[in-house]
């Protein structure tokens, strides 16, 4: 019996940095995913933002005819860092707010390179699903080895006591951006096990 075809991702959340980094193959990920996504039909669910990765992303998006969704709050719109030419653009109070309404909006998520927001967005996801709020995939991109150190920190958290053997399952780990979106939907096909809290 052939098997089913893994399912479509609708949505995808990306959290990704507001500034392209040093490495112009952080913008060259964050612009192939974005094509990736438009030519499969997957609308970007996102910060927000006009610039950095955020803007890489959701440009890409645009170009390729593909629909983003921007998340914003009212102090970040209000200097003038949104994406004008996005699809949709939901103005919220709050980070909270805006962090619930895009968890709300996706299907599945995807970790770009970024600094300490992208930090807080990610390590929220993953722990609203260690604690089975969610089981929704959760997709880093590794380009160029950028997330390395946190993986080793992850594997160090486990072996160190203060994470169950598992938790490495929480994430998903990918080295290039035509694999995200692959990744994610066989997940949601054949759904990971809860880990242990």
């Amino acid at each position: 019996m052939a098997s089913l075809p893994a399912p479509k991702i609708g949505a995808l959340c990306v959290f990704c940095g507001s500034q392209t980094g040093t490495n112009p193959a952080y913008a060259a990920a964050a612009a192939a995913l974005g094509r990736d996504m438009a030519a499969r039909g997957t609308t970007l669910v996102f910060g927000g933002g006009r610039v950095g990765l955020m803007g890489v992303a959701a440009d890409a998006v645009l170009s390729g005819g593909g629909k983003i969704v921007g998340v914003i709050p009212n102090f970040l719109k209000d200097k003038e860092l949104a994406h004008t030419a996005a699809t949709e653009m939901i103005v919220v109070p709050d980070m909270h707010t805006r962090k619930k309404v895009m968890f709300e909006r996706s299907d599945a998520f995807c970790i770009l390179p970024g600094g300490v927001g992208t930090l807080d967005e990610m390590f929220e996801i993953i722990t609203w699903r260690q604690l089975h709020l969610h089981n929704k995939p959760i997709v880093i991109l590794n380009a160029e080895g950028y997330w390395q150190p946190l993986i080793t920190l992850i594997d160090n958290m486990i072996g160190e006591g203060f994470a169950h053997r598992g938790h490495e399952a929480l994430i998903t780990v990918v080295n290039k951006p035509e694999d995200v979106l692959a990744a994610a939907a066989a997940e949601l096909q054949t759904p990971k096990p809860p880990v242990l809290f």
